[in-house]
């Protein structure tokens, strides 16, 4: 299947914080994205699949009508620490498994985080089940370096997850997890990854940017996702640029 190109015009504006980590996407996002069938585009483009973009996307408790989202996602979170990579979150020897085909993008997330050390003794899923039972995972420093693999976050979202909380992303993950609407990557202003255990039963108040962990009666703040948040909301950028107009309906 020939690939479709996603290409961001010179005036695209990131606001990166030390490399390779990202803050909030993109600030001119709807007026920025220029679709492309070339094979070869300028700087700062990323090629994607379409297959990627026919699977079951984060779902969450209310969908608003808006672009300011009102998303609420509430269940047990899932603590992980710092640096945890694409090999950690579905390592390489799954990658054969093709996300467009609903069996395998399910066994897909049925491997998801089994790559974590041993050190993490409960299982993000548990033995002989498909999907998960913790809807939030929450982070440290630097969630998703290595590879630029997109089954990273799908395989998350296959899984069952709906949203990662984390210091700090690694630029190419938060990409991912917002051109394939997956998951909600979502930053906090502190180490959370510190204040919450794995098993606390949380709410995440997106149009707030808070979480709530009612497990402890404590309250954080999380930074906004901003332009992300109707993207991810739509399926992905694909399902926005039809949505929006950029491009054709499939209708």
């Amino acid at each position: 299947m020939a690939a479709s190109s996603i290409s961001f015009s010179p005036n695209s504006t990131f606001t990166t914080s030390r490399n390779p980590k990202i803050k909030p996407l993109f600030s001119h996002f709807p007026n920025s994205l220029n679709f492309s069938t070339a094979a070869s585009t300028p700087r700062a483009t990323i090629i994607f699949s379409r297959a990627a973009s026919v699977v079951p996307r984060a779902t969450p408790v209310d969908s608003p009508a808006t672009n300011e989202s009102s998303t609420t996602f509430h269940g047990l979170c899932y603590v992980v620490g710092d640096n945890i990579d694409t090999d950690q979150i579905i390592p390489a020897e799954y990658l054969t498994l093709v996300p467009s085909k609903p069996d395998e993008y399910e066994k897909l997330g049925s491997y998801a985080l089994i790559g974590l050390p041993s050190t993490y003794t409960t299982r993000f899923i548990d033995q002989n089940e498909m999907k998960t039972k913790y809807k939030i995972v929450i982070g440290g420093d630097n969630f998703g370096c290595g590879s630029s693999r997109e089954h990273a976050p799908v395989a998350l979202g296959a899984a069952g997850c709906t949203a990662v909380i984390a210091e700090s992303y690694a630029r190419i993950f938060f990409r991912n997890s917002v051109s394939t609407g997956e998951i909600y990557p979502i930053e906090s202003e502190g180490r959370l990854c510190e204040e919450c255990s794995t098993g606390d039963v949380v709410t995440i108040e997106l149009a707030e940017s808070r979480l709530i962990n009612h497990t402890t009666g404590k309250e954080y703040k999380l930074k906004p996702i901003g332009d992300a948040g109707p993207v991810i909301e739509a399926g992905g950028i694909f399902a926005y640029a039809r949505k929006t107009g950029m491009i054709p309906s499939q209708n």
